[in-house]
């Protein structure tokens, strides 16, 4: 597979995406990123064995360290933050220094806050190492932290310096990761694009199998996607938000049944699934698309109900969402596959008849 390179047009602020294969043992491709002297990686102790050595390799003129942390959701705090400010210090990092985010998701949104936060604002380069934070996460500036009242209440947007996607290090992804990662690919399908969602029914196969064009296309549609509504919507004030389709759903089970028991992609695909659902009780799209969406999502091994439900949790939960505003309930439902819309002002017994189905 040849090198891909997708623009994030944001004027002075714009940035790269490259994808390719081998990405992370090319420094020349990824090191004139880095504008300063002193460069901290951030990695976990999943990624750390397989992928730091080789990035530290390429950093033989820079003054640099790392920082090791425990993988997973529930890493994902202030205390971690904390150590990264830490490891900052100790490395001498001025404002000319960098991160580098070598991992998935929870490491990009971490280490994304900490060069947001570290005297007020640093560089900091993106290298994925999980299929969601390829397609997702890593793109747009959104960085953050949990706390015990819901997830990603703390953060900053804070765009990356560039990304670098190395789709090798997908060969070293659990199978649960890579499934949960497909999550987000169908997700630009169900919201803005029905020709990409048919095109993902019918390479379900050869993605589940990792064929290496069908890979390419999903990683590069997805990017393109993406970076196209945050350059039209970068702090998320009106197109951005359809990107959470699934996310006030999804981010509330995460928190209810604890950061780790559902991954991050299994959560979406519940919630978009419950979205969809909530969209036909409301008759606002066919039951039929909820049942194709469904449909797609399990033939990738994700789930699409929950194990469990307490509606008054829940709700709760979602009551905290970014989202909403004065108090009712914003959700991003649909008209159906690929038209995504904002839905202000939810009936909460709405909300509930949804959950009471599961």
């Amino acid at each position: 597979m040849s090198t891909i390179e997708i623009d994030v047009a944001l004027g002075a602020r714009s940035y790269p995406i490259r994808i390719g294969a081998g990405l992370l043992d090319d420094a020349s491709s990824w090191r004139a990123s880095l504008r300063g002297r002193h460069v901290l990686i951030v990695t976990d102790e999943h990624v750390a064995p397989l992928y730091l050595d080789r990035v530290r390799a390429g950093l033989a003129s820079h003054a640099h360290d790392a920082l090791v942390l425990p993988a997973g959701e529930a890493a994902k705090t202030l205390a971690s933050a904390g150590h990264i400010f830490d490891a900052l210090a100790k490395l001498g990092a001025n404002r000319d220094g960098a991160i580098i985010a070598l991992g998935g998701g929870v490491i990009g949104d971490l280490a994304g806050f900490a060069a947001a936060c570290w005297m007020r604002g640093i560089d900091f380069v993106q290298m994925p190492t999980t299929l969601l934070a390829m397609v997702d996460s890593s793109v747009g500036g959104k960085t953050g932290v949990n706390i015990a009242a819901g997830k990603n209440l703390v953060g900053a947007f804070h765009q990356p310096r560039a990304v670098f996607i190395d789709t090798a290090t997908l060969a070293t992804l659990p199978k649960r990761e890579y499934a949960a990662g497909l999550a987000e690919v169908v997700k630009y399908g169900a919201i803005g694009d029905a020709d990409f969602f048919a095109w993902l029914e019918a390479n379900a196969d050869a993605l589940n199998a990792h064929d290496d064009d069908a890979l390419a296309e999903a990683i590069g549609f997805s990017c393109r996607y993406k970076a196209g509504v945050v350059a039209r919507d970068e702090r998320e004030q009106g197109e951005r938000a359809l990107l959470n389709f699934g996310h006030t759903f999804g981010h509330a089970f995460e928190a209810e049944c604890g950061y780790g028991e559902l991954l991050h992609g299994e959560a979406v695909a519940i919630g978009m699934v419950l979205a969809a659902k909530l969209s036909a009780e409301l008759n606002r799209a066919p039951a039929a698309d909820a049942e194709r969406l469904a449909h797609l999502l399990s033939r990738f091994g994700l789930p699409v109900a929950p194990s469990r439900a307490d509606a008054d949790a829940l709700l709760a939960r979602m009551r905290l969402d970014k989202k909403n505003v004065s108090g009712r309930l914003r959700l991003i439902l649909w008209r159906g596959i690929g038209r995504a819309e904002i839905v202000p002002e939810i009936d909460e017994a709405a909300v509930r008849s949804v959950l009471a189905t599961v």
